[in-house]
């Protein structure tokens, strides 16, 4: 496999001049990721681990996810924002790290990343190439038995267990894709296993209730393992407890054994104080917005805690303070485009769209904001709305690339059903829906424009914003 995987700028097959080198593997990378895509998609995951596991791809492979250990992480909200903190931490520390999340903004090198940067297109495509004989072998072996094909999630995560390993990292953090239990994430053993805040969300495929949403996300605790978690509901809480105990793993609990102290609005993001498991950190830069985000940030000083001194020692306060400071979190109340100011965020669901609102009367001195709107079919459109339209002016609604995006018409109507007061546009691209929300938004002072809805709607924008030059 391929040694060294460093950062690229671009889609694999885009042709970006800064490459270098890596440009060459541009095409290569393309097709390998169109290869992927073949597979069973990630709206319709399968509730297995044999695949992965017993199906023998990373017995194969050797099982590359032994060696090095992990710091697996789950949730309904803010799993994505919590890993990237945790890995600025640990790189801070000198940590050669590992970060797998999803999904991707723009290009799929961003899920995997080696030291903080996506895994290079020359070291996708070569790792690609040696798993793949062990990928084609399991398929035949599922095939015999009656069974589906690896589906892309199962073997993107085999990839990227392999990635990890060839380059090697001293640590990986781990984002589950959906779930826990039966995650292709979970054939890893996490030494931390990390819980943010579990609501209802993929209801169809996790169970109708947080409870039982909750009990599939603990399958992630492995014995003797540390289990950090951020605030949760009675139900939640108590699915954690159990699993657990069972497992003979310690319980550390956002509220008790670690808190948010404070958190202070400042110039490009917050400034906040932590006591954690083991010692109290004040006055750390976080230049990400919104409450939520402290609490990320808390729930990730406690899992480093929990990683380097068994939550009974100190983080150094200066690697601490870069670690937080340097900590980034793509499409996340990320300010993409100035004049107007144009801001994506990836809320995908009621408390995601409710957290995005509250940061918005927050941490921005707005006094009108046009939302561009697009969500997918498996997602709650209705609360969606409910939480954001009390911030927004007018409401541009639109739909993404993507095939499981709500139709336009059909999400203009849940609009005007929940939000009957609110003024709504519909726009059958996402660029036509964003110049419009531009024009509206120059048009007079403090006037801002939000997109989001989906993870894919904001890929758009991002996509967007750089072609037409005002991207920030």
């Amino acid at each position: 496999m391929s040694k060294n995987p460093t950062s690229d700028n671009t889609d694999p097959g885009s042709n970006d001049p800064e490459l270098g080198d890596d440009a060459l593997f541009q095409k290569d990378a393309d097709r390998v990721y169109q290869e992927l895509l073949a597979r069973i998609g990630e709206g319709h995951p399968q509730p297995r681990l044999a695949a992965t596991r017993r199906g023998r791809v990373v017995e194969l492979l050797g099982d590359p996810q032994r060696s090095y250990p992990i710091i697996h992480v789950t949730g309904t909200n803010g799993k994505t924002s919590t890993s990237r903190i945790t890995e600025s931490i640990l790189r801070a520390y000198g940590l050669r790290t590992g970060l797998f999340s999803s999904p991707h903004l723009v290009r799929v090198n961003e899920r995997i990343l080696i030291d903080g940067e996506p895994i290079t297109n020359e070291a996708f495509v070569a790792n690609y190439r040696d798993i793949k004989p062990y990928l084609d072998m399991v398929d035949a072996e599922l095939r015999a038995a009656g069974d589906a094909p690896l589906a892309f999630f199962e073997a993107f995560t085999a990839l990227a267990y392999a990635s990890f390993a060839d380059a090697p990292v001293d640590v990986a953090v781990i984002e589950v894709g959906l779930g826990g239990e039966w995650d292709s994430t979970n054939v890893g053993d996490g030494q931390v296993a990390v819980f943010t805040p579990i609501s209802l969300d993929h209801t169809a495929r996790l169970g109708n209730t947080v409870a039982l949403i909750a009990a599939t996300k603990a399958g992630i605790i492995k014995p003797t393992a540390a289990v950090v978690t951020a605030t949760q509901p009675v139900t939640a809480l108590a699915e954690l407890v159990r699993a657990s105990d069972l497992m003979e793993a310690s319980l550390a609990v956002q509220g008790t054994a670690f808190e948010l102290l404070s958190n202070t609005v400042a110039v490009g993001g917050q400034v906040i104080s932590v006591r954690g498991l083991a010692g109290t950190y004040t006055d750390l830069f976080l230049p990400l917005f919104g409450d939520h985000q402290a609490q990320n940030a808390t729930v990730a000083i406690a899992a480093v805690e929990s990683f380097l001194g068994g939550g009974k020692q100190m983080l150094v306060g200066d690697v601490l303070t870069e670690g937080i400071t340097t900590a980034t979190s793509p499409g996340r109340l990320q300010v993409i485009g100035i004049e107007p100011t144009v801001i994506i965020d990836a809320a995908h669901n009621p408390d995601g769209a409710q957290s995005l609102a509250a940061a918005l009367g927050s941490y921005f001195t707005f006094d009108e904001v046009a939302i561009v709107l697009g969500v997918l079919e498996d997602k709650d459109a209705s609360g969606i709305v409910a939480a954001l339209a009390p911030v927004a002016e007018v409401m541009l609604v639109t739909a993404s690339s993507s095939e499981r995006a709500i139709a336009v018409d059909d999400l203009a109507e849940i609009v005007r059903e929940v939000a009957p007061d609110s003024s709504v546009d519909d726009y059958d691209t996402p660029s036509e829906a964003i110049a419009a929300a531009r024009a509206w938004a120059a048009k007079a002072p403090r006037r801002g424009v939000v997109i989001t809805g989906s993870i894919t709607l904001i890929g758009d924008a991002l996509v967007l914003a750089a072609a037409e030059g005002w991207k920030r």
